[in-house]
């Protein structure tokens, strides 16, 4: 399976058809939800999604505007509020919420689209037309078109390209990652990342805007137009972040066969309120994810390294524990060998041979161990655009990049 994702430019008559088509969708989820969520307090139970689906045309005939929609956009919003009960109760997502009007909207074709040059076929809309800037082989799987904040809309279209995933193969260059705050990511073969800071870029207008925002009496069109200026910054930081994320990740996959990180918990780390927005702007999580799937996809080998291992408090040439350092330390004489060393290029590198050394072994077991706590009052550093600034270091020569938390 792909997905691709296309800018699409409906016109006002379209963009009328689809806000009722998203108005529609939310009130069959947030309908579904409700009475999943009561049907549970009261017996114990919820309701099944095809339970759900069969209410569908009693809803029909009390709202006569439902029927304006795509019967199958209809069906397929309650077969993803299944799936989302499906992913809460097996732990990989919160409980569903409720959706509103003022966010990002959405719907789903499960089928009967069609692309044709630069004419998106969408059944009750018509051609809607789009930029297509990567064109695809294979079947139409489903198509979800959705409504940004700013006003944009997209066309997310899965494909079957009839393609599978090659087997992983570690021959070659290995890398380990060390990711932080005051630079983005330091590889074990000494190259160094520095950290764009995008939200800090347009912290000022976003502000200003908001001021703006503030002042617009509620209910206004004035607020509408005031809140679709700060959803267009939003969008800026949201863009440049992503178009640094997939760069830097591109390039690293394209030079390296093994790629080892650390498995930091970011979710964790915003709770430290004097780091929280610095954390959640640098988008370690994207990153990381944005590495395993490409790499994963050439057949190369993306490996994480347990958080608790300690990568910052081991020399990388002796392997003995180091003494606890400060985040304001960022480089330390070794008492045992009695190098200087810089710390996350010190890192990177102990990721790297602690990655090689998990996946030499076949177990997928960490130096660190299952429970292992960190210390109480412990910080982690974290991370940095995508032009290397070579640190000198006589380990630069090694093959292998690191990128980890500092810590």
């Amino acid at each position: 399976m792909k997905v691709v994702k296309l800018r699409i430019y409906p016109t006002p008559e379209q963009s009328v058809a689809l806000a009722k088509a998203f108005g529609c969708c939310r009130l069959v989820w947030n309908r579904s939800l409700q009475l999943t969520t009561e049907a549970y307090r009261q017996t114990g139970k919820g309701i099944s999604g095809y339970d759900l689906k069969k209410m569908l045309p009693q809803w029909k005939q009390e709202l006569e505007w439902l029927g304006e929609t795509y019967s199958q956009c209809l069906q397929s919003s309650v077969l993803n509020l299944s799936r989302a009960f499906v992913n809460f109760f097996e732990g990989r997502a919160r409980y569903p919420r409720f959706k509103s009007k003022h966010k990002r909207q959405s719907l789903q074709y499960p089928q009967n689209v069609k692309l044709e040059g630069d004419q998106l076929h969408l059944p009750k809309i018509g051609e809607v037309y789009c930029r297509v800037h990567r064109w695809f082989e294979g079947p139409i799987k489903t198509v979800t078109v959705s409504r940004h904040p700013d006003g944009r809309y997209h066309a997310s279209i899965m494909i079957d390209d009839g393609s599978e995933k090659p087997e992983p193969s570690a021959d070659g260059k290995a890398i380990g990652i060390d990711l932080g705050l005051k630079h983005f990511a330091v590889t074990s073969d000494g190259e160094k990342y520095n950290n764009p800071r995008h939200l800090k870029k347009h912290e000022r207008n976003l502000k200003r805007k908001q001021r703006k925002l503030s002042r617009k009496q509620q209910g206004s069109n004035s607020r509408q137009k005031a809140r679709r200026l700060v959803a267009r910054v939003h969008s800026k930081i949201a863009n440049s972040r992503a178009d640094f994320l997939h760069k830097l990740s591109r390039k690293i996959v394209n030079e390296n066969q093994v790629i080892v990180v650390e498995n930091l918990a970011v979710k964790n780390m915003v709770k430290n309120h004097s780091l929280a927005k610095a954390i959640s702007d640098v988008g370690w999580g994207i990153f990381s994810a944005m590495l395993k799937y490409k790499a994963e996809g050439e057949g190369k080998v993306y490996l994480e390294v347990d958080r608790f291992f300690p990568s910052t408090h081991l020399c990388s040439e002796t392997l003995l524990p180091l003494p606890q350092m400060g985040l304001d330390v960022r480089s330390f004489e070794c008492p045992q060998c009695g190098k200087i060393h810089d710390r996350d290029l010190n890192a990177a590198i102990n990721l790297k041979n602690e990655g090689l050394r998990i996946w030499a072994s076949g177990t997928g077991a960490s130096a660190s161990g299952g429970n292992v706590r960190p210390k109480r009052g412990r910080i982690r550093s974290m991370l940095s655009e995508a032009i290397p600034d070579k640190t000198g270091s006589p380990r630069c020569t090694r093959s292998g990049t690191a990128s980890g938390s500092s810590r």
